[in-house]
């Protein structure tokens, strides 16, 4: 009687593909995320970037940083976004000024911002970062439509898609970031939509 061998399951230790590959899919993630983090810190405490920052008509500007623009001095940071930052011919944009001309958006808003860009930073909690970045991203799409450049497509919509394929392809492996470790905590392997 002869016994037939079952070939033995292969797993795969890392990343299928390029590992170059893997490490730009993570540096990505980590520049949308450092995209909202900076957004966060230039509005909090106004470092001159958008924040703080008077352009003169000849192109020149001046940085006050730490200005009365900042949201630590209660400057009022989706006001200035929503109200006179959008496309006054989006379809949308009655309900946006509306919006913005209500105080609370400012806390959504900054924890937003915040909250995306620790998550995408670090590479833990990407699922609802992901889902938090692209409610935001797409949002600030519809302030601008008509766009101006292209008929469709616009950054905000090609981070998103960015957003979704790290996010997708690292729940695998990460090359960059806290999400190995993460996904080893108990709660997480609880909840894999901490993940």
């Amino acid at each position: 009687m002869s016994t037939a061998t079952v070939p033995a399951e292969t797993t795969v230790a890392g990343p299928v593909g390029s590992k170059a590959g893997w490490v730009f899919l993570s540096i990505s993630r980590l520049a949308i995320g450092f995209y909202f983090l900076w957004a966060f810190l230039d509005k909090t405490f106004g470092l001159g970037f958008s924040t703080c920052r008077t352009t003169a008509e000849d192109g020149s500007f001046t940085i006050d940083a730490f200005c009365d623009s900042a949201w630590i001095h209660g400057s009022r940071i989706t006001e200035g976004y929503l109200v006179y930052g959008g496309n006054s011919q989006s379809p949308f944009n009655d309900f946006y000024v509306n919006l913005g001309g209500q105080a609370w958006t400012d806390i959504p808003f900054m924890l937003g911002l915040l909250g995306v860009g620790l998550a995408l930073m670090l590479g833990i909690g990407t699922r609802i970062g992901a889902i938090s970045a692209s409610a935001m991203l797409l949002m600030m799409y519809t302030t601008q439509i008509p766009l101006s450049t292209n008929p469709f497509l616009d950054d905000h919509i090609i981070m998103i898609i960015a957003v979704w394929a790290a996010v997708l392809l690292e729940v695998r492996y990460q090359a960059i970031g806290l999400g190995s470790w993460w996904k080893r905590l108990d709660i997480v392997k609880k909840n894999r939509w901490l993940i």
